[in-house]
Formats: structure tokens, sequence, C-alpha cells
């Protein structure tokens, strides 16, 4: 008897957002077991531009409607790169038409509609998954395993920034990232995303006990940051001693910051008791075919303190596909076993995405309430 080859997971895009060009490419590099089957956008003529621009293959459907795509019964899954404000109708939509979904960052304005989102979507058996594309990475995976030689992670930071304006004229007039009502959360909800789960993802995602965003956001007059940083603190209580006297509290500390008027930055830097890791390029490698990051070990003072001493490894870790097609390709992998009835919901996918989402809420409310501290224990 020859292979089973499972039918390829079908898969459409709901919208004709600019991050859509690249997870479409993403969805054609991922190999057999996903099929780019559809597109659909507010125009028909929208949807076929897009499809011809992008090339998708002549047996793409393509819809004028979003509803259209969604009541096609081939298709398995969408992935949405709708505004964020338009989150939670669509994936309520899709998933009452039993539609697996990839749902761009970050995944709601607030963490009532993504619990909403997220029960539709456990109440069918779907999977839910954001779109934070560094995740799937295989040097993600390395540098994890890099972690565990760290000692006890005492410190983490991370940025990212672009320059918008330079990079993007217009941006920070005409970009639906900067629009209240659609992606009111800008700088923090958009790119801010990443380097909040980065610190989780550094920390075994526990969440901070303290949120404190610092006094130095910016607010455009729509009322959507375009810039901000925040302090997360974590506290680890010590137990008594014998004579009962309690030891100091030891506690873990991370800080972000990201903005659209910086140059572009993106990095992150991971703080153990016995050495460090640095990574330059966490979100977007520098190329597709590679990338790497550093290990830090082995530091201390020498003659008389004059000097110090630093040892550094670089790791280089090749990747098969860009970072956004081993995403596809691990959405198509979850999707299709649930299809055929041997897989089921990978909810550590969910809780990834709630946590994320607690603290960048967390953030953003510490904003509103002039920098004051928000507790999440």
């Amino acid at each position: 008897m020859g292979e089973v080859v499972n039918p390829a997971v079908k898969l459409g895009i709901l919208g004709c957002a600019s991050i859509a060009r690249k997870v479409s490419r993403a969805i054609l590099l991922a190999g057999a077991g996903v099929e780019l089957y559809a597109i659909a956008s507010r125009s028909l003529e929208k949807a076929q531009e897009f499809a011809k621009a992008n090339g998708f293959p002549s047996s793409a459907k393509v819809y004028g409607s979003y509803d259209e795509l969604l009541d096609d019964d081939a298709v398995d899954a969408v992935y949405v790169p709708l505004p964020t404000g338009l989150h939670l109708e669509w994936v309520l939509k899709a998933a009452a038409k039993g539609k697996h979904i990839l749902l761009e960052k970050p995944l709601s304005l607030n963490n009532e509609d993504l619990d909403k989102m997220v029960d539709a979507c456990e109440s069918k058996g779907l999977q839910l998954m954001d779109g934070t594309m560094w995740m799937h990475h295989p040097r993600t995976e390395r540098m994890h395993k890099d972690l565990q030689a760290l000692g006890d992670i005492k410190e983490v930071r991370s940025t990212f920034s672009f320059p918008a304006q330079i990079l993007f004229p217009g941006f920070l007039k005409n970009n639906i990232r900067v629009k209240a009502g659609l992606d009111e959360l800008g700088a923090l909800g958009d790119i801010g995303w990443y380097c909040i789960r980065a610190i989780l993802w550094a920390l075994d995602y526990r969440l901070p006990d303290l949120v404190t965003a610092l006094p130095n956001a910016t607010i455009n007059g729509s009322g959507v940051i375009t810039a901000c940083s925040a302090r997360m603190v974590w506290i680890k209580k010590n137990r008594q001693d014998e004579q009962d006297e309690q030891e100091e509290d030891e506690t873990t500390v991370a800080t972000f910051s990201c903005s659209f008027h910086a140059f572009m930055t993106m990095h992150v830097t991971v703080q153990g008791t016995t050495g460090a890791l640095a990574c330059d390029d966490f979100v977007i490698p520098f190329s597709d075919a590679r990338a790497a990051y550093r290990v830090l070990s082995n530091a201390g003072f020498a003659d008389m303190d004059l000097t110090w001493r630093l040892e550094s490894r670089d790791v280089v870790v090749d990747n098969e596909v860009p970072q956004e097609a081993a995403m596809v390709r691990e959405f198509a992998r979850i999707v299709s076993g649930i299809k055929r009835g041997g897989g089921a919901v990978e909810r550590g996918w969910h809780d990834k995405a709630k946590k994320t989402q607690a603290v960048l809420c967390a953030v953003r409310d510490s904003i509103a309430a002039g920098y004051k501290t928000i507790s999440l224990s």
C-alpha cells in the first residue's frame, strides 16, 4: 500500500491588508500541507487585484465579501489581518462557520473580547493562533534551551521601534495603526505585543505581579499610543528561616519600549545570575535563511577591578523556510490533526495569547491612570 497523503488544509484570507501579502507568500512557501485557497475583500475588484499581485494560484477563489468566503464549506481555516477593532465580529462569525483561525496581533482591544473569541473557538473544537511569527523560527527553540544555562533569570529587556514617518511617509496620519476605533492600541498593540511576548517567553509565561507604564508615552490627537515603555516585576516570596526571620524577597524585573518614532530596533536581552543572552533581530531576522544570537558567560573583574572579562558565543541557526511559513506549517499541522480526528486544539496558544493581552492591557490601563502601578497577582 502507498503512503496515505492527507489533504491540504484549505486556507482563506479575510482582507487585503499589507501584512496579508507576507502571509500569502508564506502559505505558498509552506508546502503541500496547506493550500492558498481563497481571498476576500469588501470589493471583488480589490480581491482580484490582490490575488493577481501576490501570485495566487489560478484555482484560488476570489470573493467580494468576507461572508461569502466564510460561507464556502471547503474553507478549513482563515487568516484574519483585519484591524483589531474588527477582530471580535469576524472571529465570532468564522467560529460559527466552523473555521479555524490564524489571527493577526494584537488579538483584541481588551481582555473581555479575547475571552469571548477563545471561548467561541474552544466550544467548537477550533484552533485560534496569534500571528506572532518569531515564535515559530527554529532559533526561538534553540534560544530557549540556552536560557536554561543562565541561572536564575533576573532581568529581561526588549525593544521594538521604527521611525514610521521616515520609512512610510504619512504613516502617523493615515495608517490604520494610528486610528482610534480600529487599532487604538497603536504602537503598544502593533509592536509592543512582540516585546511583551518575548518577556513572557523568557520567563515561562508567568504573569508579572506588577505592571507600571513609564511616564514617557506619546499619544496622538486621537488618543492612540505611538510610543511607550513599561516595567514589570515578579516577586518571589522567600520562606521564613528557622529563627522565623523573613529573608529579603527575590524579584525579577523586565522592561520594554516600543515606538513609531525611534530608530529601527528589534532587540531582546535576558540576564541571569550566570550568563546572558542577546538577540538583535528577534522579531524579523536579518535573513530568511539563517538567524543568530549571542550567549554571554564567564564575566568577571581582573587587574584590581581595572578591567573585566567576558566570553561571548555566537550561535547561528539555519532556517528551511521563512519564519512566517513555519508559522503557517504549524497552524496547518494542528488544523489537519483536528480534521482527521487524531489531534486536538492546542490550548497553549490560547493561553499565551491571553497572557500577552493581559499584560498589554495592564500597560494601557497604567498609562490611562497616570502611570499608576497595575497589579496582576
